[in-house]
């Protein structure tokens, strides 16, 4: 009897430690409210919309602990609509994210799969004050670049506040590696109020009897803490054929022949987060583009936002968002998920998080 006791005292702690150095996580998003569009050749669009702060998902992630301090790690995660309960037009099962990989917490972590790019990752984090959600998403004038398939990772440990990532997209194309093929890298330092960072994106244009060139984005953002409020600012840079594609893919959305995308541009933000009470948050920026094209296709975009906190998993909001397209520029006012049908959005609704 004692050994039998033993034996089991002896697996329940191996069994123990085997969950300990393993852990798989579900996690979520679910967000939904009404959207009212306007300006658009379409009329007035009154809808009830998903992920327009941000966009709804459902993910897994896990990490195990292989010893001397490296682990394996991955992640997939889904995204779906809350009106319909379908997932993303044409989006696959895991369109979101879905990577492996190994984390050193000495030399880093390189991961391999469909991941956000770091240009993406420097928008929606340090340069938008609404973190590329609601009605004033950066990603409406900004190029967006968010995601790649077929992608090597590398994210280096932060040194004293500076930390870097290199991104490379297999193009898989026969004819040419050149064919397809994105590289992206962004460099940042973060210490106490200030977090800034400068990112870049190539992506090649050339096909398999063309030679185009690359598109070449670069973009420098920086955030500080006041404490009274948060200043944002960010400036970009776009270079080469379809380096200035709009988010809502240059689709024909107002009565005029809409100007090309530009092949040679400036994008320029500022923006502000304030605290309201204990609970609430106010957002609001100003996005400038700055067409150097013959076309002069410009564009400004003013956004005001409100987010109030329920609860550290719960929050509702309001935001609204008018654009001024200048010389047959075609923006429109989209949010996190979907890109809007005309040049002015109102939205309200509610974000839950598990």
């Amino acid at each position: 009897m004692k050994k039998t006791l033993i034996t089991l005292a002896v697996l329940a702690a191996a069994t123990g430690v085997a969950q300990a150095q393993s852990s798989v996580v579900i996690y979520g998003t679910v967000d939904a409210g009404f959207v009212s569009e306007r300006g658009g050749k379409d009329g007035n669009v009154n809808k009830l919309d998903s992920g327009i702060a941000s966009a709804s998902r459902l993910g897994f992630k896990g990490t195990e602990d292989l010893g001397s301090g490296l682990s394996a790690l991955f992640l997939l995660e889904s995204g779906f609509n809350v009106d319909t309960g379908a997932q993303g037009t044409g989006e696959a099962l895991f369109g979101r994210q879905a990577y492996v990989g190994l984390s050193s917490k000495t030399t880093g972590t390189l991961t391999l799969g469909r991941q956000y790019t770091p240009i993406y990752n420097t928008l929606s984090k340090v340069a938008d004050p609404f973190a590329a959600g609601y009605s004033g998403s950066a990603k409406n004038l900004f190029p967006a670049n968010t995601r790649t398939s077929n992608t090597v990772l590398y994210t280096s440990p932060s040194y004293n506040g500076f930390d870097g990532d290199v991104a490379y997209t297999f193009g898989e194309n026969a004819a040419s590696n050149k064919i397809g093929r994105k590289i992206g890298a962004s460099v940042g330092y973060a210490n106490g109020p200030l977090n800034a960072r400068v990112a870049y994106s190539n992506t090649q244009n050339d096909t398999a009897t063309t030679e185009t060139g690359s598109a070449r984005n670069w973009l420098a953002a920086a955030n500080y803490d006041f404490a009274v409020a948060k200043a944002y600012v960010a400036y970009g840079v776009n270079k080469g054929l379809n380096s200035a594609l709009r988010n809502n893919g240059n689709a024909d959305s107002f009565s005029y022949v809409e100007a090309l995308p530009s092949t040679d541009s400036t994008t320029a933000l500022l923006g502000v987060t304030v605290p309201a009470g204990p609970a609430g948050t106010v957002m609001a920026s100003y996005i400038h583009v700055n067409d150097k094209n013959a076309a002069n296709a410009d564009a400004n975009q003013f956004a005001l936002g409100y987010s109030y906190a329920l609860s550290k998993r719960t929050s509702t909001y309001a935001s609204y968002a008018k654009i001024s397209n200048k010389n047959n520029a075609g923006y429109t006012v989209g949010n996190n998920s979907n890109v809007g049908t005309g040049d002015k959005a109102f939205s309200l609704g509610v974000r839950h998080s598990f």
